[in-house]
């Protein structure tokens, strides 16, 4: 357990300093390779909902397989090799520089008043319609992107990673991949998508719940709301989002931000009607795209921090 919390530790400060360089090869495209080749043969309509499931099962195995190999060759070794090994695996696996400069890309433009590169540049990160939008939504929409992505992208994989070394956190990684490529509720994907959705959605329900905890609790608090207050509507506005998980990240957001989010996006031309969560006390400006960054710096230590705690208590029990 010991061995895994400083991997974890080492990972997060790589991927803090180094992030995912372009050039560098990376594991996530080899999985979508994998994923769209399995697809391409499976999503056939007489046997989706199967398929879907054999799809994932196929993906889980290799990664299993593939991932627990190389950790135990490298511990086998000696356990600095292994902890070098299975922190590499880690870093590669966590998304928090990437994440900052994604948002970083909009928010350069945006306050330089160049509303057509900034709308482009958000147009990268979410699927909404970003071709008309005006300053509050697009900061709208990034805040969002990073907040859900707080989890999804840095605090789950940390969480799968405590209890099952890089492994674990591949494992997670693997099925993100599949829910983000597959896991749609359209005529294409909806039955082939199910299991990936289902079991994405069941990794992610206590690590967005924890992290939406941390960010109420240690982010700082811009509404200027009473704790007892901001923990009230939190609790009261993140079961209004679609997906089970996100509301808890996006609701913490907005009530330490003191902001409104949600509202009306555009898909493809098609109006899509989110519930609003948060109390709009300002409205949304660029600024907020910083403390939105801010906020997912915070929730990573706060989040690793009680992890350490967690992995050394397990360790002297």
């Amino acid at each position: 357990m010991m061995y895994h919390v400083l991997a974890i530790g080492i990972g997060l400060l790589l991927d803090r300093l180094i992030g995912d360089p372009p050039e560098w090869p990376h594991p996530v495209r080899w999985i979508g390779s994998l994923i769209n080749k399995l697809k391409s043969r499976l999503n056939v309509p007489q046997h989706a909902f199967r398929n879907g499931f054999v799809l994932l099962f196929i993906v889980l195995a290799i990664i299993t397989t593939a991932t627990v190999a190389i950790v135990a060759s490298a511990y086998s070794l000696h356990p600095v090799i292994g902890i070098s090994v299975e922190a590499l695996l880690i870093a590669s696996g966590l998304s928090q520089k990437s994440l900052k400069q994604a948002a970083e890309d909009v928010y350069t433009p945006l306050v330089q008043g160049d509303l057509a590169l900034a709308r482009n540049k958000l147009s990268w990160i979410v699927g909404r319609d970003t071709d008309t939008l005006g300053e509050s939504e697009i900061t709208r929409g990034v805040v969002e992107t990073v907040s859900e992505n707080t989890s999804d992208g840095i605090t789950a994989p940390m969480f799968w990673a405590l209890l099952f070394g890089a492994p674990g956190l591949w494992i997670y990684k693997a099925v993100n991949t599949c829910d983000s490529m597959i896991g749609y509720k359209n005529e294409e994907f909806r039955d082939f998508g199910f299991a990936s959705a289902k079991f994405d959605d069941v990794l992610n329900y206590v690590p967005s719940r924890v992290t939406g905890l941390l960010i109420v609790l240690f982010t700082r608090n811009e509404g200027g709301m009473p704790l007892k207050q901001r923990l009230s509507i939190w609790l009261r506005d993140a079961r209004k989002h679609p997906s089970p998980n996100s509301g808890w990240l996006e609701a913490a957001t907005a009530v330490q931000l003191g902001i409104e989010l949600g509202g009306v996006n555009s898909y493809g031309g098609v109006r899509s009607i989110r519930a609003k969560m948060g109390e709009p006390l300002v409205e949304l400006e660029a600024k907020h795209i910083t403390s939105a960054v801010n906020q997912m710096n915070i929730a990573a230590i706060s989040f690793f921090t009680l992890i350490a705690i967690g992995g050394i208590l397990l360790e002297i029990a």
